[in-house]
């Protein structure tokens, strides 16, 4: 999927318990969700959804045990199928216009040459859950984000409505979630994911989020990339504590030949963040820089060898150990969501493959803050889907949480009214790098 430079679609999960809760089909909910994912359709989103089976599937299960008091686990799981397909059925009526027309029923079986806005799956076999099926959409189409609605806000330790001191869980690992679900599946089971999904999403390095599906605002925060209420279930917590030496020496991603901690790593990425340097210094000539995610700091060193006083924050504190005593003061351990400068500060707020390790909800807010520090100019450097010559040259990261293409970063950049992009600028071909860069208004 590397070379479909198409945005990926967005994978919505809709708990049966939405579609059909026990007082019969919410039409209101229905109406909701149809507005929403046509307004995000015009601005260029693509979705699956996937129907869960709910209450009615619960109903159908009970009303077999109650009648002949044992029933097959397979044929509970028949019976929250066809709940499901029913409800899935229902999706596509509402959405036929613009869906693909027919409900995918066996995930075995892909899609090619796919040109509709909308897909609707439905459950597939006994033996897991619509998560599942969800996970498998997002291996064969490309998707790096599941929404999975239900209606509670999220995770948490425990039932909050048996509990009145369960805690939400606001983040959390594939490796913790499995301690809440176990690994077995059972028809009817009740969980905020699959259990047998759940070591797939893992292995896959699939984001999660699990949300209410009765805040179609917040859903919509969820679409856009803004902060919103839910837990996301990622492959790891990306904190300070995951870039460890390991990473800054080729262990955890970074290039496949140079690595940071080799004699020709060190030289090589000398060089590149040297001509960085000189190529900031002719084409913007600043006084004042500010580096965000800047690592071990050379791009800082080289500008102030140039003339330009500059600064770097990044949150690592083994990315602090490993900077050059020369420069040192001028490195800040700090958080891109909270940059430690006054407004208006610098003439030229700049980040080089940072955006695609922030967390989705969280890149609003970072952009936020290099436009607010910055008093002229904001370059943002990303890698993204176009980019093939990344791929090549560099190993697997499971810490490109947000992977996207192009068409999603014009889309959001475009919602910042303070900027103004210039695109008339030095910049390489992109299928070897996607740089922004901004003026401020």
């Amino acid at each position: 999927m590397f070379f479909n430079f198409k945005e990926p679609p967005i994978i919505i999960s809709v708990g049966g318990s939405l579609i059909y809760p026990n007082g019969g089909i919410d039409v209101n909910f229905l109406s909701e969700l149809n507005k929403l994912i046509r307004k995000q359709i015009a601005k260029g989103k693509r979705f699956f959804l996937v129907a869960g089976g709910g209450k009615i599937a619960r109903h159908y299960q009970e009303a077999g045990k109650r009648v002949i008091g044992s029933i097959l686990d397979e044929d509970l799981d028949w019976l929250g199928i066809h709940a499901t397909r029913f409800n899935a059925h229902l999706l596509r009526t509402i959405f036929q216009d613009i869906a693909y027309p027919k409900i995918i029923k066996d995930y075995s079986k892909k899609i090619f040459n796919l040109k509709y806005s909308v897909v609707i799956g439905s459950g597939w076999k006994p033996g897991w859950s619509t998560d599942y099926d969800a996970v498998i959409l997002a291996r064969d189409y490309g998707a790096n984000l599941i929404v999975n609605l239900s209606n509670v806000d999220g995770v948490y330790d425990k039932d909050p409505k048996k509990y009145k001191d369960a805690k939400f869980i606001k983040k959390i690992t594939w490796e913790e979630m499995i301690k809440i679900t176990g690994t077995k599946w059972t028809p009817g089971f009740n969980a905020p994911f699959d259990p047998i999904a759940t070591p797939l999403a893992k292995k896959l390095g699939l984001t999660v989020v699990v949300a209410n599906g009765h805040n179609f605002s917040n859903l919509e925060k969820i679409i856009e990339g803004e902060p919103f209420i839910g837990t996301v279930i990622a492959p790891f917590n990306i904190d300070a504590n995951f870039y460890d030496r390991d990473y800054f020496f080729g262990k955890k991603g970074g290039h496949k030949i140079k690595y940071a901690g080799s004699l020709m790593g060190d030289i090589f990425h000398n060089y590149k963040d040297l001509i960085r340097a000189i190529s900031i210094k002719l084409q913007f000539n600043p006084k004042k820089v500010l580096d965000v995610g800047c690592g071990i700091g050379r791009l800082v060193f080289w500008l102030r060898k140039l003339g330009v006083e500059s600064y770097g924050i990044d949150f690592s504190q083994t990315a602090y150990s490993l900077v050059s005593k020369k420069i040192r003061r001028y490195i800040k351990v700090a958080d891109a969501k909270k940059i430690p400068f006054p407004d208006n500060y610098f003439d030229l707020v700049l980040s080089f493959d940072l955006l695609q390790h922030v967390d989705r909800n969280d890149l609003r807010n970072v952009i936020k803050e290099t436009i607010r520090v910055s008093n002229k100019y904001i370059l943002h450097k990303i890698y993204t889907r176009e980019n093939i010559w990344f791929k090549l040259t560099h190993r697997f990261d499971i810490s490109n949480v947000s992977f996207f293409s192009k068409k999603y970063w014009d889309r959001l950049f475009s919602t910042f009214n303070s900027i103004k992009e210039i695109k008339k600028f030095f910049k390489l071909p992109s299928f070897i790098e996607t740089k922004y860069l901004f003026k401020k208004k």
